[in-house]
């Protein structure tokens, strides 16, 4: 049976943090801190957002901490299509809607696709990608490498995101799986960079060099919106400009 004392010392080693360290981060002793990890005290609820901000934690893991504690859970994981998230839905379609004639899409946590707008849809229909699907299961499929002509960089950097936003949640082992196997992707080397590495998709009929931008919502109470994130794409030349705008016209 998972404890408290034994959650809080999962949390500390997992920021590499000593019980010193996370004392002074948290405005405590060390001497609280021990105790608290032996079970010789009980921690409050207002200790536990403290701990819990001390250790960055995210929402679904300060409700363990809660809960774990015998109290209960402070933050609810709603559904996407919940009614209390209709504001949350129509900011996102707003911000989908806005951005064309240049693709954009919300992603969940485990980047299965929530929204699109329709540049978006067109351009990931061609890689037969709809709302409801998973970008990590088209990023592992054998459908995508072959088409981007920089996939070395672009795998790289994706397995760097995946394994960052793992980390922030205390290890994802759909997230750390995706990065375990985009990591084995060889880097491409030799290739002259700009301010960003754009992915360069190149079907035969289209080259597309677009490069993303993330936003994600700035004082989330609910699990799932702290986990969402909109993701908007903009041309990264020229030419690619003009053939989204030509491909939204289409």
């Amino acid at each position: 049976m998972t404890t408290f004392p034994g959650t809080l010392r999962t949390w500390r080693k997992a920021r590499r943090l000593s019980q010193l360290d996370l004392a002074g981060e948290a405005g405590v002793s060390a001497r609280h801190i021990s105790f608290l990890e032996s079970g010789r005290a009980r921690p409050s609820p207002e200790m536990i957002g403290r701990l819990s901000d001390a250790l960055a934690l995210p929402l679904d893991a300060r409700n363990q901490m809660l809960t774990h504690a015998g109290f209960a859970a402070r933050y609810p994981g709603r559904a996407w299509t919940d009614g209390e998230m209709r504001p949350i839905r129509a900011a996102v379609d707003h911000m989908l809607a806005a951005h064309a004639p240049y693709p954009a899409l919300a992603v969940d946590r485990v980047w299965t696709v929530m929204a699109m707008n329709d540049p978006a849809t067109k351009l990931y229909g061609l890689l037969g990608m709809n709302v409801g699907d998973s970008l990590l299961d088209l990023m592992m499929s054998d459908t995508l490498p072959p088409l981007i002509e920089n996939w070395g960089q672009v795998a790289h950097h994706a397995c760097q995101r995946l394994r960052t936003e793992s980390a922030a949640q205390g290890g994802v082992p759909v997230l750390d799986g995706a990065a375990d196997h985009l990591g084995r992707v060889p880097r491409s080397r030799g290739q002259t960079t700009g301010p960003v590495i754009p992915t360069i998709l190149n079907t035969g009929t289209l080259r597309l060099s677009i490069f993303a931008t993330i936003a994600q919502f700035g004082t989330p109470e609910d699990i799932a919106l702290e986990d969402l994130k909109v993701e908007l794409y903009f041309p990264a030349d020229p030419d690619s400009d003009a053939l989204l705008r030509a491909m939204a016209k289409g």
